[in-house]
Parts: C-alpha cells; sequence; structure tokens
C-alpha cells in the first residue's frame, strides 16, 4: 500500500502553507492587479459621480433621469456588461475598470446627492447672508456637510468593486479572480481558499480604511455626539426616575 505524500500540495488540501509559500510572488501580483483595479474604478466612478450629483441637486428635473440610468446600470448582469463594453474596449484592463465604473455610480451619486439635500436650508441662506455664491457655498458648505453620506457610498462602491474585480478573470484581468477561476478549473483548493481569503481582506480593510478617514475628515460629527451624549444620559435619568416614581 502507497504511503500518502507528505507535500500538502500533493494531496490538494484547502490548507496549505506550501503554497503560499511557493506561490509568494504569484498572489502578490494578484493582490496588486486588485488593489489597482478597484482603487483606479471607485477614483473615476468618484469623479464622475460628483458632478452628476451636482447638477441633479441644482436642477431638480434632472436627479429622475440621472438616479433612473445609473440603477438601470447597476442592474446589468457584470458578464453581460462586460460583454457590451467588449467591442469599445477589447480583452484589456480597461474593460474591467470601465464596468466598474458605471456599477459605482448609482451607489455614489444616490448617496451624494442625498448629502447634499440633507444639508439644512437654513444653513445655507445663512451663507448667501454672509455673501457666499454658489461656489464656495458648494465647496465649503454643502459639499463637507455631505461628506458622511458621500463616504457611506464611496464604502459601499469600494466593497463592491473588490468583489466584482474577480469577474475580470473572464478577461484575464481579474486580480486574484484569475487564481479563483484557474484554481476552480483543475481544482486546486489551497489556491481557491487562499485567493478568497485575500479579497475577503482586501474588502474589510478597504471598508475601515476609509471608514478611519471618515472619522479624521468629520470632526464636527464627533464633537456633535459627545455634546448630544449628556443630553441623552439627563433624559435616561429623568425616565427611570419617571418609571421609578410610577412603581
Amino acid at each position: 500500500m502507497t504511503a500518502p505524500p507528505n507535500d500538502c500540495l500533493a494531496r490538494n488540501e484547502w490548507i496549505c502553507g506550501a503554497y503560499l509559500s511557493t506561490r509568494r510572488q504569484i498572489l502578490l501580483d494578484a493582490v496588486v492587479q486588485h488593489l489597482q483595479l478597484t482603487a483606479l474604478s471607485v477614483l473615476v466612478g468618484l469623479v464622475i459621480a460628483l458632478p452628476l450629483a451636482v447638477l441633479a441637486r441644482r436642477w431638480g428635473w434632472a436627479a429622475g433621469p440621472v438616479l433612473a440610468v445609473t440603477t438601470i446600470l447597476y442592474t446589468i448582469p457584470s458578464l453581460a456588461m462586460f460583454s457590451l463594453l467588449l467591442p469599445l474596449y477589447g480583452l484589456s484592463a480597461t474593460l474591467v475598470v470601465a464596468g466598474l465604473v458605471l456599477y459605482s455610480l448609482t451607489l455614489l451619486v444616490r448617496n451624494i446627492l442625498a448629502g447634499l439635500r440633507a444639508v439644512p436650508e437654513e444653513t445655507r441662506q445663512a451663507a448667501r447672508g454672509l455673501g457666499y455664491g454658489p461656489v464656495r457655498l458648494l465647496l465649503t458648505v454643502e459639499l463637507p456637510l455631505a461628506v458622511p453620506a458621500a463616504m457611506a457610498g464611496l464604502r459601499i462602491a469600494t466593497v463592491s468593486a473588490v468583489s466584482l474585480v474577480t469577474v475580470g478573470a473572464i478577461v484575464g484581468f481579474g486580480g486574484l479572480g484569475n487564481l479563483i477561476y484557474a484554481g476552480m478549473n483543475t481544482y486546486f483548493k489551497a489556491q481557491v481558499l487562499t485567493a478568497s481569503v485575500l479579497c475577503v481582506l482586501i474588502a474589510v480593510a478597504a471598508d475601515l480604511l476609509l471608514l478611519a478617514v471618515q472619522w479624521l475628515i468629520t470632526p464636527w460629527t464627533r464633537a456633535g455626539r459627545a455634546r448630544a451624549a449628556p443630553r441623552r444620559r439627563r433624559a435616561r435619568v429623568r425616565a427611570a426616575g419617571a418609571k421609578a416614581g410610577r412603581a
């Protein structure tokens, strides 16, 4: 009877340290490509979504069509989206980036627009009373106050992009998706599991990074919560006292 091999690669195990040590450069290249595709698509999407949201806020009639078009784009299946873009971009990384940009628009436009709409009208009127013009009002009042809602959309769009990049493996530009696709075709367990776990780690790390950025650039939200905390405590004390009195 033949003894089982000692190498976890030969045994094709799901968890295999030898895979990490022998494929380190392959994994690093895949992670770098994954990060590049994700970052570029989200950045381009943000550059497009910001003026669209501002125009939709300025001209109310434009909000419906803008949101409708971006929502329709989001409903197109990823394989169909890449197929539709194939005649324009060919089998290239640009094809993947273009598809991810279109998917990110509905999340980014909707959240930026919601943030702009949430700016109190009295705040706008006060800024106009101080002599703020439309551009200055947008840059120094409206956009800063819209940051929390915009960052929420950016976080969702980024995590979604990390996931959708893997679909780019069908055209050879999927980052870690290339390894997952190849591993599934050959039933290479360690490769499939390792690449999948790395995708999850990238998504979690990106979300935490953006959350930290939001915390740093919105100090007024922390100050507001700090001022509200004593009021909430006093309200709880009064409610507890009233309940004890009734008892």
